[in-house]
C-alpha cells in the first residue's frame, strides 16, 4: 500500500466524493499550493475500449492551444538537406548515420525523436532501444513525417503524445498549475474533444467512462463528463 503524506491526505479530504464540473475541478487543482514547485496538471480518461484488440487502440498527438508550459528536447533523423531546417526549428541534434550511431552508443538525452520516412529503414535498428522508452518514431503519433522541420517545431513547443495503457486509460499533461483557469480549461477541452474525434470504429458502448485531473503531487479530482 502506497503511503501518502499528511499534506496529500488533507487535500484529499477537501475533495467531493462525486464528480464536479471542469471549472470547479480546475479551480481546486490550482488551490493546492503546499508544494514548492509548479506542478504539471494531467488529464486521465478511462475509455470503453478493449486494449487487447488492435483495432481499438487509441494513440496520437495533439498541439494544445495554450501549450503545456514545458520545452521538449527533440532530435530529427533526416537527410542532409533537412539537417539545418530541423536545427533551426529547435532540434538539439539532426542527421542520420552519425546520430543513429550516437544513440546506439548510449546517448538518450532527448524527449522526442522525429524521422523522415526516407530514413526510417535505417532508424528501425533502434527499435529495441527506443521502443521501450516510448521514443521510437511512429506515423501514428506524428513523429514520422516528410515535413521534419514543422514536426520538430511543434514537439519542441510541447506537442503532447498519448497512447492508451493496458487498462484502457489515456494520460496526458495538459498544462501547469500556474496556468490561468481559462487556459487549463481550454487545453483540457481540446484534449477531450480530440480523443472523442478519434474514437475507434470497433469500440462499442460508452466511450469515455470516467475523467479526472490531478497535479504532480496532488490528489485526483473526478470531473463530470
Amino acid at each position: 500500500m502506497r503511503r501518502r503524506s499528511k499534506r496529500y491526505k488533507k487535500e484529499s479530504q477537501e475533495l467531493s466524493k462525486e464528480p464536479v464540473g471542469l471549472s470547479e475541478a480546475v479551480e481546486k487543482i490550482r488551490s493546492f499550493k503546499s508544494v514548492k514547485f509548479d506542478q504539471s496538471v494531467e488529464c486521465v480518461l478511462q475509455l470503453g475500449i478493449d486494449p487487447k484488440q488492435a483495432d481499438q487502440l487509441v494513440r496520437g498527438s495533439i498541439s494544445l492551444p495554450h501549450g503545456i508550459g514545458k520545452q521538449k528536447r527533440v532530435i530529427a533523423f533526416c537527410e542532409d538537406a533537412d539537417i539545418e531546417p530541423a536545427k533551426s526549428a529547435g532540434a538539439v541534434e539532426a542527421g542520420c548515420d552519425d546520430l543513429i550511431k550516437k544513440i546506439s552508443d548510449g546517448w538518450l538525452d532527448f524527449d522526442v525523436a522525429i524521422a523522415s520516412p526516407k530514413v526510417m529503414s535505417k532508424v528501425g535498428k533502434l527499435g529495441r532501444l527506443l521502443g521501450p522508452q516510448g521514443k521510437m518514431p511512429s506515423p501514428k503519433n506524428g513523429t514520422v513525417t516528410a515535413d521534419v522541420a514543422t514536426a520538430v517545431a511543434e514537439f519542441a513547443a510541447g506537442k503532447v503524445e498519448f497512447r492508451n495503457d493496458a487498462g484502457g486509460n489515456i494520460h496526458a499533461v495538459v498544462g501547469k498549475q500556474s496556468f490561468e483557469d481559462e487556459k487549463l480549461i481550454g487545453n483540457i477541452e481540446a484534449f477531450v474533444s480530440h480523443i472523442k474525434k478519434i474514437k475507434p470504429a470497433a469500440a462499442k458502448g460508452t466511450y469515455i467512462k470516467k475523467m479526472c485531473i490531478s497535479g504532480t503531487m496532488s490528489p485526483a479530482i473526478a470531473v463530470s463528463i
